[in-house]
C-alpha cells in the first residue's frame, strides 16, 4: 500500500514538474487518486499558475474543491473535474473571468451548482451522470455566453424540457424521456 502511495506521489510529483519546467498551459492530474489536491502543488507552481489555462483532475477521489485552488488558478479557460466526488462548488468559482469550459460529469450534485451561473465567459458545463433534478431555469436562460449544457443521465423534472429554442439560446442535451408503462 505504501509502494503504491508513493508511486501515486512520484506521478503527481512528475506531471508538476513537466508544468513547470516547460511552462506548458496545462496541468493533467487525471486519474492519480488524489482525495484532496495537494498543498504541495501550489508553492511548486509558484511561478507559473497565471500561465495556466487547464486543468484536469478527472477520475481522482475528490470530495471538494478550495476557494484557494479557484484563487490560485485564476487564468483558468477549461477545467476538468469529471469523475470525482464533489457535491458543490466554492462560491469563488465565480472568480473564473476565463472559464469557457468545465465538466463535472460522473459526480454527485444534487442541485445545480448556481454559482456558475454568474461566470461570464462559460460557454460549455457539462453534468452527464450526477443526481441532479431541479435546474434554475432563470438564471440558465441569463447566461449570456452559455452555448451547451449537458445534463443527460440526470433526473431533471419536466420544467427543464420545456426549456426549448429560442427561449435559451443554448445547447440543452437531456436523456431521452423514459416511456410510460402502458399496465
Amino acid at each position: 500500500m505504501q509502494k503504491r502511495m508513493g508511486e501515486a506521489v512520484a506521478r503527481v510529483a512528475r506531471k508538476v514538474n513537466d508544468t513547470v519546467e516547460n511552462k506548458t498551459d496545462s496541468l493533467d492530474l487525471a486519474n492519480c487518486k488524489l482525495m484532496t489536491f495537494p498543498v504541495g502543488i501550489y508553492k511548486a507552481m509558484r511561478s507559473v499558475t497565471e500561465g495556466i489555462h487547464r486543468i484536469s483532475l478527472a477520475n481522482n477521489e475528490l470530495k471538494s474543491i478550495t476557494s484557494r485552488f479557484v484563487t490560485t488558478f485564476s487564468q483558468l479557460t477549461e477545467l476538468n473535474l469529471a469523475g470525482n466526488y464533489l457535491h458543490r462548488l466554492p462560491e469563488e468559482i465565480t472568480s473564473l473571468l476565463h472559464l469557457r469550459a468545465i465538466n463535472l460529469s460522473r459526480n454527485r450534485f444534487r442541485r445545480f451548482p448556481e454559482p456558475l451561473a454568474t461566470v461570464p465567459a462559460l460557454e460549455s458545463i457539462d453534468l452527464e451522470e450526477n443526481e441532479i433534478a431541479e435546474v434554475p431555469t432563470d438564471k440558465l436562460a441569463s447566461m449570456a455566453s452559455l452555448r451547451s449544457l449537458n445534463l443527460r443521465a440526470n433526473p431533471v423534472g419536466p420544467e427543464v424540457r420545456l426549456l426549448v429554442r429560442p427561449l435559451v439560446p443554448f445547447d440543452l442535451l437531456l436523456s431521452p424521456e423514459e416511456p410510460i408503462p402502458k399496465i
